[in-house]
């Protein structure tokens, strides 16, 4: 098991580029009733209880940078003295969410994973109606192997779950707490993001979001299923750029030394109830 203090952290934010972010910011604060403010770096913020999501001028449907949320500053500084003792080098924070405190780093996709501590940004007021808590980020790359390695062996991430093409990984599910997965990575022709997922209470939630959806006339993608790795109960829309959304229930808890589990490249692993969507 990893020596790396990462364990444990939380998926805090996560930011969204898009050509045109005014419009993708007010389509995500529609969908969930949300919070919107435009912040002084030019960047919109949509808030609400358990989610952030900063959205900003950048190439259509990319994630530049998700942030990890770490327990306390006493675990965050441990956790930077054993990343940089490792050799990997961190760079300052990106992120107008976190403090001084915070720092980053760039995976192989030469996407950036950002570390810091939750603030004021947390305390969001409740709202009536079925609750979806930000919960992770998955990513399309053409080298699954070297994700893993990096986001396990050199972060302290933990594996989960892998998906094998024969002997060639196709996906990777790594968790940095007890809930399966705050990150994952699937084999695809090239790197990209895949989707964000926010965790909800239960089925009944699913219900009342996919109807949500019909009110606002946003029709589900995929879904309503179940998957293999995680166990969850999910659907998934597209927002506005044709980004995949999820909102999933029941996602599985594991404690820290269970071991990862392997499935086989086929649909019924990515949907126990149906069609899945495969990526490569």
């Amino acid at each position: 098991m990893s020596t790396i203090p990462l364990w444990p952290a939380r998926l805090h934010h996560l930011r969204r580029d898009s050509d045109d972010p005014q419009a993708l910011a007010e389509f995500y604060a529609r969908l969930f009733d949300d919070r919107l403010e435009r912040l002084p770096g030019g960047e919109w913020l949509v808030a609400g209880r358990g989610r952030r999501l900063l959205v900003g001028r950048g190439a259509k449907g990319e994630v530049p940078y998700f942030a990890l949320a770490l327990q306390d500053a006493a675990q965050l500084a441990a956790l930077r003295r054993a990343l940089e003792a490792a050799g990997l080098v961190c760079a300052r924070s990106p992120s107008p969410l976190f403090g001084d405190e915070a720092f980053a780093l760039a995976d192989p996709d030469g996407r950036t994973v950002v570390f810091g501590l939750g603030g004021a940004a947390e305390r969001e007021p409740r709202r009536d109606g079925p609750q979806a808590r930000l919960q992770h980020f998955v990513c399309a790359t053409t080298q699954p192997q070297a994700l893993l390695a990096f986001y396990r062996d050199r972060l302290g991430m933990i594996e989960s779950d892998r998906v094998l093409d024969g002997e060639a990984l196709a996906a990777v599910f790594l968790r940095s707490d007890p809930e399966h997965h705050s990150f994952a990575a699937f084999r695809a022709p090239e790197a990209r993001a895949d989707h964000h997922a926010y965790e909800t209470t239960g089925w009944n939630d699913i219900r009342d979001w996919a109807d949500r959806m019909a009110s606002l006339r946003i029709p589900l993608w995929w879904g309503p299923g179940r998957h293999g790795p995680g166990n969850n109960l999910f659907f998934m829309i597209e927002d506005p750029d044709g980004y995949k959304v999820e909102f999933s229930a029941e996602l599985e808890i594991m404690a820290r030394e269970v071991p990862y589990r392997t499935w086989a490249h086929e649909a019924r692993t990515l949907n126990l109830w149906g069609p899945a969507w495969m990526r490569s």
